[in-house]
């Protein structure tokens, strides 16, 4: 694989990794709760036309700001490995971003509650090795629930400031839907929807879905899992991408 290829696939890849609502990409507006923690420990990637890409260790930390408002810092070791290359390590880009929700839920009534999300990806990886993006990135979603006795369904999206002319990137749009049901006390399974518009100049569009869930081993710790695939321009966006992660509650 060429350098150039390396970083198209990175820049691909990488925004769609950045911010999820782990173990989906689609996120939630419930933030965590006043003075509490919650720490991820994760690997994810995303397979295509025999390289892969991802996040292996990857962190965030999560803290209950204000009441309905948390602050969140990812960091992770970024991968690259292409088919016809050595495997590329370093550090990735960092994202620190914000939960607002401003829309309480009506438990016996139709309302969802909803929130306002904005990140930032700061380009602390090395472009040239195909580990960050090389320019500032922002995300701006809405996300909104609904809960209806054991199912849950999130839905948003938004748009991606990553206009860059030097490097071919331009702003895109992301929007998906996931719908949750708890099947016991201690395990939820789930099902996702997503789409993103391209975000390179010379780049696709591209859709696809995951299926994955959690289980709660105690009201601390809890295993995160999911897997899937595109099903719009699959070979150049998304042959098979999974996440695994531990999260830590307290």
């Amino acid at each position: 694989m060429t350098t150039t290829r390396l970083i198209i696939l990175c820049a691909v890849l990488m925004p769609g990794n950045a911010y999820a609502g782990p173990p989906f990409r689609t996120d939630d507006p419930v933030p965590v709760e006043l003075g509490h923690y919650e720490f991820y420990s994760f690997s994810t990637g995303t397979h295509t036309k025999g390289d892969t890409s991802g996040e292996l260790p990857g962190f965030e930390l999560t803290y209950g700001l204000i009441p309905n408002g948390q602050l969140q810092i990812g960091a992770a070791t970024s991968f690259a490995a292409p088919s016809n290359g050595g495997t590329v390590f370093g550090y990735g880009d960092t994202t620190v971003s914000f939960k607002y929700r401003f829309i309480q839920e009506e438990k016996d009534g139709l309302r969802p509650q909803v929130a306002f999300f904005p990140a930032v990806q700061i380009p602390t990886g090395n472009h040239d090795r195909g580990l960050g993006a090389g320019h500032v990135q922002v995300f701006l979603p809405l996300w909104a629930q609904k809960s209806f006795g054991d199912w849950t369904t999130d839905v948003g999206g938004g748009y991606w400031v990553n206009q860059n002319d030097t490097l071919g990137d331009k702003n895109f749009w992301f929007v998906s839907w996931l719908l949750q049901r708890k099947m016991t006390e201690q395990l939820t399974l789930g099902a996702e929807v997503f789409h993103q518009t391209a975000d390179t100049v010379d780049g696709k569009d591209s859709a696809g879905f995951n299926l994955g869930g959690t289980y709660d081993f105690n009201d601390h710790n809890h295993l995160l899992f999911s897997a899937g695939r595109g099903f719009q321009n699959v070979s150049e966006t998304n042959e098979v991408s999974w996440y695994f992660g531990w999260e830590v509650t307290y």
